[in-house]
């Protein structure tokens, strides 16, 4: 009976153990699978950050162009 007892431990130490490693790799492709996604999210944003400056630039250029028309109708009145 003692023999058994000690054969079923074992048995179950070593499914769990087992068990225990197929969990964290499957975690593991699982976090590094969410890192890329987050780096691409990180890339985008700084795409988007470097984009709307440029359109700020644009529009500051704009609001200066129209100001000059502005200033040539008047003095045209």
């Amino acid at each position: 009976m003692t023999g058994a007892v000690i054969a079923i431990t074992i048995v179950l130490i070593l499914v769990g153990g087992i068990t225990t490693s197929v969990v964290a790799y499957f975690r593991l492709q699982r976090h590094r699978a969410d890192a890329v996604v987050v780096a691409e999210y990180h890339r985008l944003a700084e795409e988007a950050a470097a984009n709307q400056a440029v359109v700020q630039e644009q529009l500051a250029r704009l609001g200066a162009r129209v100001k000059a028309v502005e200033s040539l109708l008047r003095s045209v009145d």
